[in-house]
């Protein structure tokens, strides 16, 4: 099976969960930059981050939290995803609440904190439920944009068995000028799936887990079932 990534993944991971049996090639679909943001006082916000790509665009912008618990105006930190949590980690911080996706964070906002002001540093291209649920209820919300998503819009010749994706905007990406039909289609998470819909009747294959690993475990699933 030939399978395609659309982005780049290191091949030994991909040997090593998969099996050398398995030919991959990996293609850039989007581009990142960060964004430069003066440094504000973060003092009585509770912050959101929903990538690992906006937590290292948040400290690259020499932002400084306040995770002092016993301090009055301490910074709680909510994030989507383990990635997210652990990018965090690497900065030295922890998190408040971990949650799978923006829709669970919202329902767990408007539930149990919405009281707290809150801050979503984030890209441009930022999924918008968290900014179209809390405002609803009057829940103070602002985004602060760290980081460029580019679509490049490649055209990939090669034809693949299978195509891996980890985002809406990689899917809007490779979508451009290439065809999804005739292919197994992997996705992290639901709101990538919800994209790929929107270009394909094909079935999807959906992970769980918003990780490397989750998807290729139901890609090793999907691989042995067709043994």
């Amino acid at each position: 099976m030939k399978i395609l990534f659309t982005k780049n993944i290191d091949p030994s991971v991909i040997s090593k969960e998969l099996g050398k049996d398995i030919s991959a090639d990996c293609a850039e679909v989007i581009k990142i930059d960060p964004i430069q943001v003066t440094p504000f006082d973060l003092k009585n916000y509770s912050l959101i981050f929903s990538s690992a790509n906006g937590v290292s665009s948040f400290f690259k912008n020499q932002f400084k939290p306040n995770e002092d618990f016993t301090a009055k105006n301490y910074n709680k930190i909510y994030c989507v995803g383990e990635k997210t949590k652990r990018e965090l980690r690497k900065h030295g911080f922890g998190t408040f609440k971990v949650l799978r996706s923006a829709e669970d964070l919202s329902q767990f906002i408007i539930s149990h904190c919405s009281h707290e002001k809150f801050l979503h540093f984030c890209g441009n291209l930022a999924i918008d439920v968290l900014d179209k649920n809390l405002p609803l209820q009057n829940i103070k919300y602002k985004k602060v944009t760290v980081y460029q998503t580019t679509e490049i819009y490649p055209l990939i010749p090669e034809k693949y068995h299978a195509v891996v994706f980890f985002s809406p905007s990689g899917v809007r990406s490779f979508a451009k000028h290439n065809s999804l039909e005739g292919m197994k289609l992997f996705s992290i998470g639901e709101t990538t799936t919800g994209e790929l819909e929107k270009y394909t009747k094909e079935k999807i294959f959906t992970s769980e887990g918003k990780n490397l690993h989750s998807i290729l475990e139901i890609i090793r699933k999907e691989m042995s079932n067709n043994i």
